[in-house]
């Protein structure tokens, strides 16, 4: 590990390379990324301090995938949120630092006017952060009440959609606009732009309940959490930086993408940190608060970004694992509380935990899902000496994989679904950047 001095170094440095961009060029994307340094040092480093404190709390939980069980604290995703809302909170000046001291100049009748302070655009900028961060930080708050009270499903599925409401009136002063393209093939008959209208809004809602949920129904073992957002998050920062660096993007759409990188870069250095102490073998765990924390803040550059679409294309496996778990979920088939895979203490491996499909009769629809799974090859059915199926393993991405690869060590196991996760990710950026043309 760093050792302390390394790392106060480090954010000594930072610190100064940053004063010097300040004094000289106020180049605020390096500043961000200074930003995210300090914040990754900070979790590095603060996250283990931090251990005994949640233990002595009796903020823990078990590692049941492993021989000891080891007690390990609970819920490190709320320092780490923290440290990231203070880095963000800092940061707040400095997108606006050419507005302060008289560099900016505002466009009059196509004429560049200096000297003129730009109120207008300084509070929709100002209004986009500020509620970007309300809508993180309710979402960080309400995952800790998660953690803390174990709230039942039917509540908490809404906290992302009431989190997110600050966000949808400030898209609604600031943008308003609810029309989407249409596909080249559609377009002779519904036009180039069909207006949504509040249906765009309930849109915007879903997608941040699912940005949300989607990364806490993905997890279970080590790493996995934390790893698949911070796959999730460079592949946004790479979309964003080839826009920034596209010559023929328009000023709106460089300002949307530069606001992406100021809430990624930080959140990437925040997730870097936890990542290190909860890989295999896991000396924390993150907790909902941290699931709930990453889907808010993905949902938030989507929504204000104005890339909600591309950044769906980054969620296929997440996308995936939810319709995957949809026969479990709406109680086709027999789903229990938890659908962890099976831990072997004789070969410390995991293997695909199985469902009963004699403990509730299963139903046509059921049968018919079965059947259609086992043709595509995603599902092992166990079957009685009578033929007739008995078990099956439960429905989510994690065992799925170990129905493909077989049994593998917790660490393996995250990494080959953080694999898929990546070549998911160059899979969206082709579908973005190459197929597009033939659609929009």
């Amino acid at each position: 590990m760093l050792s302390q001095s390394t790392l106060f170094g480090l954010a000594a440095a930072t610190l100064a390379s940053m004063a010097a961009i300040i004094r000289y060029s106020h180049d605020t994307l390096t500043i961000s990324l200074g930003f995210a340094t300090i914040a990754g040092a900070v979790s590095y480093y603060m996250l283990p301090q931090l251990i005994p404190v949640f233990i002595l709390s009796n903020i823990v939980g078990k590692d049941v995938l492993k021989r000891d069980r080891p007690v390990l604290a609970e819920t490190m995703g709320l320092p780490a949120a923290i440290i990231y809302l203070v880095a963000m909170f800092l940061f707040v000046p400095f997108p606006f630092m050419s507005f302060f001291n008289g560099t900016a100049t505002l466009v009059y009748d196509e004429q560049p006017v200096a000297g003129v302070f730009p109120y207008h655009k300084f509070v929709m900028q100002l209004s986009e952060i500020l509620s970007a961060l309300l809508a993180i930080q309710s979402m960080a708050l309400l995952g800790f009440a998660d953690d803390v009270f174990d709230v039942r499903w039917r509540y908490k599925v809404w906290f992302p959609a009431i989190a997110a409401i600050p966000l949808l009136i400030v898209y609604y002063t600031n943008f308003g606009e609810t029309s989407v393209m249409v596909p080249l093939q559609l377009r002779p008959y519904l036009g180039d732009l069909v207006e949504m209208g509040w249906l765009y809004y309930v849109f915007m809602l879903l997608c941040s309940v699912f940005c949300t949920h989607s990364i806490n129904i993905l997890a279970g073992i080590n790493g996995l959490e934390a790893g698949q957002s911070l796959v999730i998050a460079l592949s946004i920062a790479i979309n964003d930086l080839l826009f920034i660096q596209d010559k023929q993007a328009t000023s709106p759409a460089v300002e949307t993408h530069l606001f992406s990188l100021y809430l990624m870069l930080p959140f990437i250095g925040v997730t870097a940190g936890l990542l290190w102490h909860n890989w295999y073998p896991a000396r924390l765990f993150v907790g909902d608060t941290y699931c709930y924390f990453a889907g808010m803040t993905f949902a938030v550059v989507g929504i204000l970004g104005h890339f909600t679409k591309t950044l769906m294309l980054f969620f296929i496996p997440q996308i995936f694992n939810f319709i995957y778990s949809a026969p479990q979920i709406f109680r086709f088939i027999e789903c229990p509380r938890h659908r962890m895979p099976k831990y072997n203490p004789e070969t410390n491996k995991l293997e695909p935990s199985m469902a009963s499909l004699q403990k509730k009769p299963v139903g046509k629809l059921g049968k018919i899902i079965l059947k259609l799974f086992s043709t595509f090859g995603l599902v092992r059915i166990i079957y009685n000496e009578q033929g007739e199926p008995t078990d099956c393993n439960n429905f989510t991405l994690i065992n799925l994989v170990l129905v493909w690869f077989g049994p593998m060590n917790e660490g393996q196991t995250t990494a080959v679904i953080l694999l898929i996760q990546g070549l998911c990710s160059c899979i969206g950026f082709f579908i973005r950047y190459k197929l597009v043309q033939y659609v929009y």
